[in-house]
C-alpha cells in the first residue's frame, strides 16, 4: 500500500509516496524551503506544490512542527509564524490540495510512530522517547508501544533557556559550536529528560542523525540506550503516511 507524506519543518517541507509494507519512501522525496514568513497561507502553498510534483491524488498524510489537537487545529507555533495558532490547519491543507483527504499531526510524534514501527524502537517495550534535533527539537513520548501525543520536550528549561535554543542542531549551526561542545549540550539535555522520564531507550532523529557517530559516542553518563534513528530525516515523512493510512 502507497500512502503520501510531506513533512513540514522549520527550514523545509518534505515528501513522497511511502510504501507501508516496508516503510519506505517510494521515490526519492521532494524539498522545497519553508517560506519566511512561514504563515499558514505560504506553507500550504509549499505543501501544495511537494504534492504537485507528483502528480499524487489520493490522501495525504501532514506533519506541523508544533501541538495539534484532534487531528486538525494549531495550539503552538514556536518554528513558524504565530498566525498559525488556533488554525484549523487540516481544512486549510485539504482547500490548497483540491479536496484531497488530509491528514494531520504534530512532526516528531509522526517521526516517533515510524521509528516505533519499522525503526530503532521496534518491539521495544517500557518507556522510549523519540527525539528529533533539527530546527528545533521535538519529542515523542512512548509507553509500552503507545503515543502519549504533543509532548513538546524541546521546550523544557535548561540553563535557563528553551532546551532547544540550547541543543537543537540549529544551534549547533548558529553557534558553531564542535561536536564536543554540542554533544555536552545534548548531554545535559538528555540528563534533563532522564530526570523527569526515566526511559529505557532515547531515540535520536531528525537530519544530524546521519551523523550519529560523531556526536553519541560523546555522550556519557545517560542510564538510558541511546541509538540513531534508523528512518533518518525521513521519519516524518513514513509517519505521515501511517497515519493517514490509518484513516482512510
Amino acid at each position: 500500500m502507497q500512502i503520501f507524506g510531506v513533512d513540514i519543518g522549520g527550514s523545509g517541507i518534505k515528501g513522497a509516496p511511502v510504501d507501508l509494507e516496508r516503510g519506505e519512501l517510494v521515490t526519492e522525496r521532494f524539498k522545497v524551503l519553508t517560506p519566511h514568513p512561514a504563515t499558514p497561507e505560504a506553507v500550504a502553498d509549499g505543501v501544495k506544490e511537494v504534492v504537485g510534483h507528483f502528480g499524487w491524488t489520493g490522501p495525504v498524510g501532514v506533519t506541523f512542527p508544533g501541538v495539534v489537537t484532534g487531528g486538525s487545529t494549531i495550539r503552538t507555533a514556536a518554528n513558524v509564524d504565530r498566525s498559525w495558532i488556533d488554525t484549523d490547519a487540516r481544512a486549510l491543507f485539504g482547500r490548497r490540495l483540491g479536496g484531497l483527504p488530509v491528514t494531520l499531526l504534530n512532526d516528531a510524534d509522526a517521526a516517533g510512530v515510524a521509528e516505533m514501527r519499522y525503526g530503532a524502537g521496534r518491539d521495544r517495550d517500557g518507556t522510549v522517547i523519540v527525539l528529533t534535533l533539527g530546527t528545533g527539537i521535538g519529542s515523542a513520548l512512548f509507553v509500552d508501544g503507545t503515543l502519549v501525543p504533543n509532548t513538546e520536550l524541546g521546550h523544557l528549561e535548561l540553563n535557563g533557556h528553551d532546551a532547544e535554543k540550547r541543543a537543537s542542531t540549529k544551534a549547533k549551526e548558529d553557534h558553531e559550536l564542535t561536536w564536543e561542545r554540542w554533544a555536552n549540550r545534548v548531554q545535559k539535555y538528555l540528563a534533563h529528560v532522564e530526570m523527569l522520564f526515566s526511559p529505557e531507550l532515547f531515540v535520536i532523529g531528525g537530519g544530524v542523525s546521519r551523523k550519529s557517530e560523531k556526536f553519541l559516542p560523546l555522550i556519557e553518563g545517560i542510564k538510558a540506550e541511546i541509538v540513531p534513528a534508523q528512518l533518518q530525516n525521513n521519519a516524518g515523512i513514513v509517519g505521515a503516511a501511517m497515519r493517514a493510512a490509518q484513516a482512510a
